[in-house]
């Protein structure tokens, strides 16, 4: 069976949560195999062998498939998080939200100038989350080399705002 297929039997749909009217997709039946999550960390990893300097994850579901990534690849790996979630010195960038605003922080010094990144993280939906990840990294003077989602919730169109450059997801839902 494909990749793909055998993260979509993983997923479980929770219609209204976290509220009415979201339908999540929970991804936690995922590591309840093991087989299916070293699968999804290699096709991860060989997307951006030889293309990334480091990765990062974003707060937290991004964590739990960027670590592994970065250690498949031999990379550092670096946490974005929600403000202040991480001791300073950090840097941060503030952003819009479709029922209002968050602001993201990293370490400052974690990513060097001229770096080539990868930004991970669980779900593609609006792509505002990774949009604002990346003025992050344009804060460092490094470059956003590739992002890598499980899944692109495709009728989102987060992808329209992460036109600069590749766009890895494992599966893309279309509704």
């Amino acid at each position: 069976m494909q990749l793909e297929q055998r993260i979509q039997n993983a997923l479980r749909n929770v219609p209204d949560f976290p509220k009415k009217g979201i339908q999540f997709k929970d991804i936690s039946g995922i590591f309840q195999q093991t087989d299916l999550s070293k699968d999804i960390i290699k096709e991860f990893a060989d997307a951006a062998r030889g293309k990334v300097d480091v990765v990062c994850g974003i707060e937290s579901r991004g964590f739990i498939f960027g670590f592994p990534i970065a250690l498949a690849l031999n990379l550092p790996f670096v946490l974005i998080r929600k403000k202040g979630k991480l001791p300073p010195p950090t840097i941060g960038v503030a952003y819009k939200l479709e029922y209002g605003s968050a602001e993201l922080e990293m370490v400052q010094g974690q990513i060097q100038p001229n770096q080539r990144v990868l930004i991970h993280d669980d779900v593609l939906a609006t792509g505002g989350t990774a949009a604002a990840c990346a003025q992050l990294i344009e804060q460092m003077d490094a470059t956003v080399a590739q992002y890598s989602f499980l899944l692109d919730l495709k009728a989102l169109k987060g992808r329209e705002k992460l036109t600069d450059c590749e766009v890895v997801s494992l599966l893309t839902i279309q509704d």
